[in-house]
């Protein structure tokens, strides 16, 4: 079994306490069961602290504070668990943040998600073409099946499509969804704001702009201070992302459309409100990419079409 990488993927690193949009606050921190035992038989102070800070309500997770904060982020933005414990000892929610795994049948492919701003930065910023490459390799001689070895193979023509820097990035776009054999999102960025409203939100501030947006003329083609490269490693990372969940439902145009929308829908916010490419990013991730129910609508919505 292999696992794969892009390229980018060492290169992360929390920033820990110098972080803006700090993954301890706002979201549900869950509690595996070896560190749920291990929590439990902690001894003195932090010990204490522990058995003051778990509920088992609906799973064993740590109870935020009033201000939806985990209750070991000190006020220096920095862990009270790592410092007490040390890194080996975060549940493994925590410890896996803000990395993402699919699995075939002969791979695990991980990858960093758009939602936490270090791995935007890292991602949108770099220069060079993202690249998959072999992390590990314990010798298996595991094989991907047909409809899986065909996936991949489509989903590194994509990738290639999108990284030809000799054509337009709007043609790198229309090669891949004609390649997929779907079609841009019909109606206008006002219109999918309207419908992303109607999604479930968790940030006012994603309120806000999608607000903004439905009531704005803008065209898909508004001028942005984007660069061309930064798009390009949006659209990659989507389609790396997401493509595998067409092994789920059998529908690779969704996908594609996916990819191609959720980009597009980035930069006409970049355009709207001069905001960096990865912060609004950030956002989209946040709210779309970490939640199953507004993700799975995105696919079958653009299925429909």
């Amino acid at each position: 079994m292999k696992v794969i990488m892009p390229s980018y993927y060492p290169n992360f690193a929390c920033i820990a306490g110098a972080c803006r949009h700090s993954c301890c606050v706002g979201w549900e921190i869950d509690i595996d069961e070896d560190r749920l035992t291990e929590y439990r038989a902690a001894e003195g102070p932090l010990g204490k602290r522990l058995a003051e800070s778990i509920s088992m309500e609906g799973g064993a997770h740590f109870i935020l504070t009033q201000e939806e904060r985990c209750p070991f982020l000190n006020q220096e933005g920095l862990c009270d668990l790592i410092i007490g414990l040390g890194e080996d000892h975060l549940c493994q929610i925590c410890a896996d943040h803000p990395r993402f795994r699919n699995f075939w049948s002969d791979r695990t492919e991980i990858g960093l998600g758009l939602c936490c701003e270090a791995a935007a930065e890292l991602i949108l910023c770099d220069p060079v073409p993202m690249a998959l490459t072999v992390l590990s390799d314990d010798g298996g001689d595991e094989t991907p099946d047909e409809e899986e070895a065909w996936l991949l193979d489509l989903r590194r023509q994509v990738i290639g499509l999108l990284q030809d820097r000799s054509r337009p990035l709007t043609d790198r776009v229309r090669g891949m969804l004609d390649v997929c054999d779907a079609g841009y999102p019909e109606g206008s960025p006002a219109a999918w704001a309207v419908r992303y409203l109607a999604l479930e939100r968790l940030d006012e501030q994603w309120t806000e702009r999608l607000t903004a947006l439905s009531g704005s003329p803008l065209e898909w083609d508004a001028p942005a201070a984007v660069p061309d490269t930064a798009m390009e490693q949006l659209l990659v990372y989507f389609v790396y992302r997401h493509f595998p969940a067409a092994l789920e439902d059998g529908d690779i145009p969704s996908k594609a459309a996916f990819a191609a929308l959720s980009a597009g829908l980035i930069r006409v916010l970049a355009a709207l409100t001069g905001e960096p490419l990865t912060e609004l990013a950030r956002m989209y991730s946040a709210e779309i990419e970490y939640s199953d129910e507004n993700l799975w609508t995105l696919f079958e919505t653009l299925g429909e079409a």
